[in-house]
């Protein structure tokens, strides 16, 4: 089979992306592992399918490197708004995606014909364990105490549709993450895996990220994990709400607003790559 797709990023964390108004993919779990892989694949993050939708404008489905489907991906979902207008699917500037994880509203930013940067509409921060989810008899999960490889981490966790784990610490750039990354990601407080955020507090207004992605490693940047620290960091009162706060990542800064009802608004880049066939199978 020739799959046609588009190689994209958002602050370095790629994806590839395949138009399935036009082709259909039988199984797109075992595509992403073929196309993900960096030394025999494309090379990538994962696999981002553009769909047709009957709720929204379109629907992105995502998948994992290791052929997981996710719920949502922010940096892959600005990649879409990108995609859907560079590509002349849509002439409208103001969207709706249908995700796993809800509805999600964009506003793209547009400069010589093209899509620079997008804004995206993360809707609400949840910290209630059952929507995390998280094992814990308490109903939030917030600046608790988790013993990990014989060493306790003060863990606040948050769902943005999909699973996040925010640590706090002094020197993000010194986190053992190939190591300590798994052992979040597999611990059996989490019944569903884990994304793992490690996070230095530059200031009020800017906070320095590192990530471990399920199923991916770490990642240049992760857009639901900058939004879900973000709100980490307003209700552990590291962060002030209403107040844009810059993430600094691998692969670039994000720019999050987190509300005082811990609603999201998250603004960055999306970039086209290359596009290409490959043959599958």
């Amino acid at each position: 089979m020739k799959l046609h797709f588009t190689k994209m990023h958002g602050l370095g964390n790629d994806y590839v992306y395949v138009n399935c108004l036009e082709q259909k993919l039988r199984n797109p779990e075992e595509i992403s592992r073929i196309v993900s892989d960096r030394h025999f694949g494309v090379g990538s993050d994962g696999l981002i399918l553009i769909c047709p939708s009957d709720r929204a404008d379109f629907e992105m489905r995502m998948f994992n490197a290791d052929g997981s489907e996710g719920s949502m991906c922010g940096n892959g979902i600005r990649c879409v708004g990108k995609f859907v207008y560079d590509k002349r699917l849509t002439e409208k500037k103001h969207l709706t995606i249908e995700t796993r994880s809800g509805i999600k509203t964009l506003d793209l930013t547009v400069e010589d014909g093209s899509v620079s940067t997008v804004a995206v509409d993360m809707g609400k921060a949840s910290f209630r364990a059952k929507d995390v989810p998280v094992e814990t008899e308490y109903d939030e999960f917030i600046s608790q105490p988790m013993l990990v490889r014989g060493e306790v981490y003060l863990v606040t966790c948050v769902s943005m549709g999909n699973p996040h784990a925010v640590i706090f610490c002094e020197d993000v750039d010194n986190v053992d993450l190939e190591e300590i990354g798994p052992l979040f990601e597999n611990h059996a407080d989490f019944p569903e895996r884990i994304n793992t955020e490690f996070i230095e507090l530059v200031d009020r207004q800017t906070l320095k990220m590192r990530v471990w992605e399920r199923g991916s490693g770490e990642t240049f940047a992760c857009g639901t994990g900058a939004c879900a620290s973000v709100a980490a960091a307003v209700i552990n009162e590291h962060c002030d709400p209403d107040t844009e706060v810059t993430v600094r990542l691998l692969g670039g800064d994000l720019k999050i607003t987190c509300s005082q009802d811990y609603k999201i608004l998250m603004k960055g880049p999306a970039t086209h790559v290359f596009d290409g066939v490959v043959e599958i199978g």
